[in-house]
């Protein structure tokens, strides 16, 4: 009985994956059948009239340059404040260093996008200044007019805040499970702390880390309440702005914000479009960090066997 019910629960699981994304494939079809326009390369979105052209270049820029750039600011900072935990603090104070970035986790979305546009964007005004100043002449840099409030900056900055729980939660527990004659033996050579880590914990907990941030990663490209609080929208006449100090939409934040929207077949079934390459992205982004886990696993590949001595090893055990 047991059996089957956890053979039924994980059937379940991939049948619901699987109708998710016949939904958004069936109900996306007919759209991109209609599309007047390129729908991967075109930054175009008028999903309504007779001749809908809408496409995803914008929404996919933004939503994989917000996400890289949050992965780059939380992973070094998840890493360390793993490492921190794990082997530098005393116990009294790494519990609750640890249960603190837990508690990241359990803030609603909401709350981090009231908290970013209202407070800490005002904050950020001086890095983006500084950040413009010194490279502005890279168009990722450029600091177009206006507050600079609601910039995709920001609201990669927030996400690294969202995402740093994940990573460090689970490259805790990684480091943690490094080997004790690993670490012994790299001290009783005479390592100092600091080479122990970098030659024995660093290396077991590679892959962990890395799927870690894939993880992470995963969470950042569908995150949509605080994106899209925090988001300003640009509007539809402006040329399009590389700029990371510009406003933006991602695919959820597009979404969530033009819902209104869904008032024909042709303008559902365009967002639906939208909703169907986020989720395959999302997909593989975490199908590649459980084959990265799968794979690797922790202390990275085991050594092979030679097989011309394997044989008669196993045959002398047998006698003895």
């Amino acid at each position: 009985m047991f059996s089957g019910l956890a053979r039924g629960s994980g059937g379940l699981v991939v049948a619901i994956v699987a109708f998710v994304g016949i939904f958004l494939l069936a109900l996306a079809i007919p759209a991109l059948a209609d599309d007047k326009s390129s729908f991967l390369f075109s930054r175009i979105w008028e999903p309504g009239g007779d001749n809908p052209r809408f496409g995803i270049a914008a929404m996919f820029y933004t939503t994989v340059i917000s996400s890289i750039i949050a992965m780059l600011i939380a992973v070094p900072i998840a890493i360390g404040v793993a490492l921190f935990v794990t082997y530098y603090a005393p116990k009294r104070l790494a519990q609750p260093v640890a249960y603190a970035v837990d508690l990241l986790a359990a803030v609603p979305s909401i709350i981090y996008g009231l908290w970013g546009i209202l407070f800490f964007a005002p904050i950020l005004l001086p890095v983006i200044n500084g950040l413009s100043d010194a490279l502005g002449w890279i168009p990722l840099f450029e600091k177009p007019p206006g507050d600079n409030v609601g910039v995709v900056f920001t609201a990669s900055v927030v996400l690294a805040i969202m995402i740093l729980p994940v990573v460090t939660a689970i490259s805790r527990e990684i480091f943690q499970q490094t080997p004790i004659t690993h670490r012994e033996g790299a001290l009783a050579l005479g390592a100092t702390k600091w080479e122990m880590i970098r030659m024995a914990v660093l290396p077991y907990g590679r892959s962990g880390v890395v799927s870690a941030s894939m993880l992470g990663l995963g969470r950042a490209l569908g995150e949509t309440v605080a994106v899209l609080i925090i988001l300003s929208v640009p509007n539809g006449n402006d040329p399009w702005n590389s700029s990371i100090f510009a406003g933006g939409e991602t695919f959820a934040s597009k979404i969530a914000n033009n819902a209104a929207e869904f008032d024909s077949p042709e303008k559902t079934g365009a967002y639906i479009a939208a909703g169907l390459v986020l989720f395959v992205v999302t997909f593989l982004v975490n199908s590649a960090a459980r084959i990265i886990v799968e794979r690797s696993g922790p202390g990275g590949r085991r050594p092979r066997r030679n097989r011309r001595t394997s044989a008669p090893a196993a045959a002398e055990g047998a006698k003895s």
